[in-house]
């Protein structure tokens, strides 16, 4: 099974909330997941980005793959920073 982590969409018309979600790559964007580790809120300034860490760094060791938006998203919160630290470690 191919298991991505990326933005899942909630929140009401113009007004726009992610969770970052780890799901299946084949299930929909808004559709069923295996796991939620975090949430993004674009429109608050400045826009707000909650992640658990230690979910994150378990799921990218067992090899999920991050969407492009949610790579920038675990750079800015130094997720993958430990991710790659981590792997030259081993």
């Amino acid at each position: 099974m191919a298991v991505r982590i990326r933005l899942k969409r909630m929140g009401a018309h113009k007004a726009p909330f992610y969770r970052v979600v780890v799901s299946d790559s084949r299930s929909p964007r808004d559709g069923r997941f295996i796991e939620e580790i975090g949430y993004y809120n674009p429109i608050e300034q400045p826009a707000v980005v909650k992640i658990d860490e230690e979910k994150a760094l378990k799921w990218l060791q067992t090899g999920a793959q991050a969407s492009d938006t949610v790579r920038n998203l675990l750079s800015k919160a130094g997720v993958m920073k430990k991710f790659h630290e981590l792997k030259q470690q081993k």
